[in-house]
């Protein structure tokens, strides 16, 4: 088959997971609890009281996995290592059954012929340090180094592209400290712990410099870009506010060494601006990122409003338009941020590290899936790919969520973003329409 849709020469096609989503054995070989095996075992605060305490036994089961990852294709695999099972208490004593988890699963994945992408930090922080205040303590900043330069030791004789973290802005601003209604002191406590998530970030590249050689390092933001609802000059200063907000606030000092001047007088005059030490910019400016990673899903539309005291702008929705579980299908809005990073960021290394959809649970239906709906999404985000490419964007990999259905969060398992079906009671995995697809681009370097 010729394919119609052809990307460049040595485009890279992966598919992404994270520990807790996927890993299960919560409390196995000496792993301490994460702040997310708190919310789900004790808050119980996912869908159904539903927890990640056995996922889909990717701990147990993932030589099997990575063998249909072979066959699937795929030439990169990015996953997370759970930080609380290197150290238990999230600092002092290693856990050297951890190491060894993660050394098996780099060597089969290698062996397979499929490279291995680490994410340093996907959520799921250790509860011992949450206790400590968590990243609102500066004392943050070298906890995560010294998790980070274990990892690199440990695995980075191997393993050459690496995230620090994934999402800054939902892990901080949405998930920690603003679950719910948005408030002032919520906002404070974000923006506060947002530059000691920064800074821990700066370190632990810095240590990737000296430990991991010829290797390159970056994060996975959750990027969307922003329309305002009407063209009116309030909506438009809302616009800007929502994309400093998400986007800019750790894109900028990421790539650039500084924040944002426009969010750093907003935050300043409403919340309060970050506790920035002497030196602690030119850390930052000093260890930029060698790629930005696109976690894409959907934009956002706002209007003014000043009613809401954050931001004084809401969300507005158009439920005109087709809606996943995760939001607005709207493939043009990934073109637009990969051209807008290609111009704001001087024309960076890009790669896409997430993207994928939901339309709610799914059953088998004689031992498979149609899914034609996802086809088609990926389909139309690919082609979003395309355009920014020939536009001259430097997107250089595609890595699809997910490759098996897993925990969502605090959806529990009621949201299916794999292109494998797992059936979480037997652990059987089956093979979805859009996993047969996913392989026959794979192998034609497009569609």
């Amino acid at each position: 088959m010729t394919a119609r849709m052809k990307f460049p020469d040595g485009f890279v096609w992966g598919a992404a997971t994270s520990a807790y989503q996927i890993e299960g054995a919560w409390d196995e070989d000496g792993k301490g609890e994460s702040v997310w095996d708190f919310y789900c075992r004790t808050l119980k605060i996912a869908a159904n009281k539903e927890t990640g305490d056995v996922a889909i036994d990717h701990y147990h089961r993932y030589k099997s996995d990575i063998a249909m990852m072979k066959e699937l294709g795929i030439k990169s695999y990015r996953f997370s290592i759970s930080w609380p099972r290197i150290f238990p208490a999230g600092t002092g004593e290693l856990n050297q059954k951890g190491i060894k988890f993660y050394n098996n699963l780099v060597d089969e994945l290698i062996a397979a012929g499929i490279e291995p992408v680490i994410c340093l930090y996907h959520w799921d922080y250790p509860l011992a340090l949450m206790r400590r205040e968590g990243w609102r303590s500066r004392e943050s900043v070298k906890w995560f180094a010294d998790y980070a330069i274990v990892c690199f030791q440990a695995f980075g004789d191997r393993v050459k592209t690496w995230l620090t973290m994934n999402e800054p802005w939902v892990d901080i601003f949405a998930a920690q400290f603003m679950i719910g209604k948005p408030t002032i002191e919520g906002m404070s406590a974000a923006v506060k712990a947002s530059h000691h998530y920064m800074l821990a970030h700066a370190k632990a590249i810095a240590a990737f410099r000296e430990i991991v050689k010829a290797g390159k390092i970056g994060v996975a933001f959750a990027l969307s870009p922003v329309y305002p609802a009407a063209d009116s000059e309030a909506d438009q200063a809302a616009v800007k506010r929502w994309d400093g907000f998400v986007n800019r606030w750790f894109l900028d000092p990421m790539l650039k060494g500084h924040y944002p001047e426009d969010m750093l007088t907003f935050y300043r005059d409403r919340f309060q601006a970050p506790e920035i030490h002497a030196g602690d910019m030119e850390l930052i400016k000093k260890h930029p990122l060698d790629f930005i990673g696109v976690n894409y899903y959907s934009r956002k539309v706002v209007k003014s409003s000043k009613a809401e005291p954050v931001l004084e702008s809401e969300l507005v929705e158009d439920r005109d338009q087709t809606w996943a579980t995760n939001g607005e299908v709207f493939p043009q809005g990934l073109y637009d941020i990969l051209l807008r990073l290609d111009q704001d960021y001087n024309h960076p290394e890009i790669f896409i590290t997430e993207n994928g959809t939901s339309f709610g649970d799914e059953q088998l239906k004689d031992g498979g899936l149609e899914d034609n709906w996802r086809i088609d999404f990926l389909k139309k985000h690919l082609e979003a790919c395309d355009r920014a490419i020939q536009q001259g964007v430097n997107l250089q990999r595609y890595y699809v969520w997910s490759v098996f259905d897993n925990f969502e969060w605090v959806f529990g398992y009621s949201r299916r973003f794999g292109i494998i079906y797992v059936d979480f009671k037997t652990q059987e995995r089956t093979w979805k329409q859009s996993a047969r697809w996913y392989q026959s681009v794979i192998r034609n370097n497009g569609f």
